[in-house]
């Protein structure tokens, strides 16, 4: 039996080539809004009530939640862990609404580019999109004739992510990270709020719907770190689950039901299947960048080629958004993470435990 606990000691695994996967398939779904309009289903979406990006979304949103509570624990301070993550979410958005506001848009506007750049527009949607609280989704006649004119169609999703940050350094603090009663009193919380606004009629906010559908995946990879342990991963616990999905499908309960199924088979593809796939650890991870690269590169897809088909709209689109990915990967994201290396390189943590002021969690040192 393969427990997870075991199986994620060490950066030997498939979750690279995984959330790569899962950022394609982001691609993959957007081919159907690309082409034909706002408002069109996919195929997964009338087959599974979701489309194929809405559960790419949720399994990094799974990922992250299990590595972002495992950063926090070995990180050596509250600060150094902010700075991780700050230094993984915003280089790489930054360059790329600089090339997308300042280059893209420039090429593509069907506005003088004087016009173009003396308006507000390119420069309000850098600093928008930086602050993800308020993001900005078109260009001044950028891809304006588009059957889908938006620009940027998938940062919407990087609020919900730093907002998951934020539990897990609260959770963090309090010493909800490790088993015990805190974790468990913060899912009872969780769970109760889930349930009074995911199972009722009760109105919510749709901004509050969306971040409590995004943050359960969240919650329940956080959950997997914390009892890492005590969870073994075997192909038939994905029947099993499958089976209750399809159960319940159709009940209230389904969505947690689908999340419990993602979360297990992500997880079990992570860490039991081995061979050649962990090769592909030896690339880097390009998820970030084919994620955020994406929607403008399928948007200057169809305004060079026009609507195509969905898979002719594919072919055209990720093979330069592939290329971007790297390039961001290599020149970008990788550069800014090495930062934190030479700053510890620098400044040699001291060899003891420090210990955080609140619920006594151990902030244990990377070696």
């Amino acid at each position: 039996m393969v427990w997870l606990g075991a199986a994620a000691q060490g950066r030997d695994n498939n979750l690279n080539l995984i959330r790569m996967l899962a950022a394609t398939a982001v691609l993959v779904s957007h081919a159907w809004p690309m082409t034909f309009g706002p408002g069109v289903l996919e195929p997964m979406e009338r087959l599974a009530g979701h489309s194929l990006g809405r559960l790419s979304v949720y399994v990094f949103f799974a990922i992250s939640g299990f590595l972002i509570a495992a950063s926090f624990t070995r990180s050596s301070s509250q600060g150094r862990f902010v700075l991780a993550r700050v230094l993984r979410l915003m280089p790489g958005l930054f360059v790329s609404l600089v090339l997308v506001g300042l280059v893209l848009g420039p090429l593509v506007t069907r506005l003088p580019v004087a016009d173009y750049l003396s308006q507000p527009g390119p420069w309000t949607s850098i600093l928008r999109n930086l602050t993800l609280v308020f993001p900005q989704y078109t260009l001044p006649g950028v891809f304006a004739d588009n059957p889908y004119p938006s620009v940027q169609g998938s940062i919407w999703t990087l609020v919900h992510e730093v907002i998951c940050y934020g539990l897990v350094f609260v959770a963090g603090l309090f010493g909800a990270l490790r088993p015990g009663w805190p974790m468990l009193v913060l899912l009872g919380l969780y769970g109760a709020g889930w349930a009074m606004t995911g199972l009722t009629d009760l109105p919510v906010h749709p901004k509050i719907m969306l971040l409590q559908t995004l943050s359960l995946p969240y919650v329940a990879g956080m959950a997997a770190w914390v009892w890492r342990d005590r969870i073994p991963l075997s192909f038939w616990g994905i029947v099993v689950l499958a089976l209750a999905w399809l159960a319940v499908r159709q009940t209230a309960v389904a969505y947690p039901a689908l999340i419990g199924l993602l979360f297990y088979a992500t997880f079990w593809l992570a860490y039991v299947p081995q061979g050649w796939l962990r090769g592909y650890n030896r690339l880097g991870d390009f998820s970030y960048g084919m994620y955020i690269y994406a929607f403008p590169i399928q948007g200057l897809v169809v305004w060079l080629f026009g609507p195509t088909t969905p898979a002719a709209h594919i072919a055209l689109a990720f093979p330069l958004t592939l290329l971007l990915a790297i390039l961001s990967w290599h020149l970008v994201e990788q550069p800014a993470l090495g930062m934190m290396k030479r700053g510890r390189a620098a400044k040699p943590s001291p060899p003891q435990f420090v210990r955080a002021s609140f619920g006594d969690t151990p902030w244990i040192k990377r070696p």
